[in-house]
């Protein structure tokens, strides 16, 4: 196959393609020479798209159920024969070439992926630039192997570390697919990371991106090949992951004050004087976790802990002065005798339109 690692010029066979419509609607698919892709409006010609530049428009042309099943696609089995098409064709399609947010939600999956808005901010918040050594432990289905592969550039190097090896075969045939050929500066390495990890060198990485469950496990063999002032992100999609992780990086004395947040996506619409929020929103996916690497023989500083505010108390069983103390430890204040009245007052009135409704 033809390299397609620099995703410009005219499409190829073998190529990833887009399709969208009118309405929005994305298909992907690989370009096969004599191929098609069924629609809802007929039959994409792969022929008619290979040699194309993107940005041009392709019309579907109509088709039958018999003229469907005579069509030989690789990608079937002879024995599920393809489902009828409507027969009506004349349906405009633009063709590119996917982005990467597109790719990475559309490819086959083995594991679930981690959402581009958390990839992306794994990519600024970890500081990953041209030509640094990356360490990525768990590879999924390689949503975010793509990212810091594109992030690294062939100038650097992306070590993962993945435990189950049908995994790792799927992240890699993912990302093969993208590049159009395997990244020669991808290591993709199966294993526990413990035990993997132990076998690079002290001080050989310069960035390290946790995606498992039990990241806290792993900040020991963690720290030794991470250089000093080195990122540490961890992504985790529960609070008590988060909170484990948090408390056990400051325990450990060498990692700084870890910085935790999430981030939620919402779309808009924009037409005309109807400007306006999507309905639907990408909320809660995980948590990121950021830390930094300190130097042999430096603890980090911790910050100084405030009194925990009594929140167990019953406080009617407390005395007048015990009350008015925990009262004020609790930022909270008794309501006034004239906020008191005005309130029954307006209750009394509402209460007086409801009666006088009836």
């Amino acid at each position: 196959m033809q390299s397609v690692n620099s995703r410009s010029g005219v499409l190829r066979v073998g190529e990833k393609i887009q399709f969208t419509d009118r309405k929005g609607k994305r298909i992907t698919a690989q370009l096969v020479a004599g191929g098609v892709t069924q629609t809802e409006h007929g039959l994409i010609c792969h022929d008619d798209v290979i040699g194309k530049s993107e940005g041009v428009v392709i019309t579907t042309v109509s088709a039958k159920r018999e003229a469907q099943q005579t069509i030989v696609d690789p990608s079937k089995s002879s024995n599920k024969p393809w489902k009828a098409a409507r027969a009506i064709g004349g349906w405009d399609y633009v063709v590119m070439r996917p982005r990467m947010v597109d790719y990475v939600l559309s490819m086959p999956r083995g594991a679930q992926i981690m959402y581009p808005k958390d990839i992306a901010q794994v990519i600024a918040l970890g500081d990953i630039r041209s030509g640094m050594c990356v360490l990525e432990s768990g590879a999924g289905s390689g949503a975010m192997s793509l990212s810091l592969l594109d992030a690294v550039g062939e100038s650097g190097n992306l070590t993962t570390i993945e435990l189950r090896p049908d995994f790792a075969r799927i992240a890699e045939s993912n990302a093969t697919l993208y590049y159009g050929k395997r990244p020669e500066w991808w290591n993709l390495l199966t294993g526990d990371f413990d035990s993997v990890a132990k076998t690079l060198e002290a001080h050989s990485v310069d960035r390290i991106m946790l995606d498992m469950l039990d990241p806290w496990n792993r900040l020991e063999q963690a720290h030794r090949v991470i250089v000093p002032g080195g990122v540490l992100i961890a992504y985790v999609t529960t609070t008590t992951q988060m909170s484990r992780m948090a408390e056990a990086l400051r325990e450990s004395g060498v990692w700084t004050e870890p910085e935790i947040q999430e981030t939620l996506e919402r779309t808009w619409k924009a037409q005309g004087l109807a400007v306006r929020p999507d309905h639907a929103m990408i909320g809660h996916t995980g948590f990121l976790i950021v830390s930094r690497a300190m130097a042999e023989g430096f603890s980090a500083l911790k910050k100084r802990e405030h009194g925990t505010k009594d929140t167990v108390s019953d406080i009617d069983d407390m005395t007048e002065e015990e009350r008015a103390e925990q009262l004020e430890d609790l930022s909270l204040r008794d309501i006034s005798d004239r906020k008191l009245r005005k309130v029954l007052r307006d209750l009394d009135i509402q209460l007086g339109y409801l009666s006088a409704g009836r």
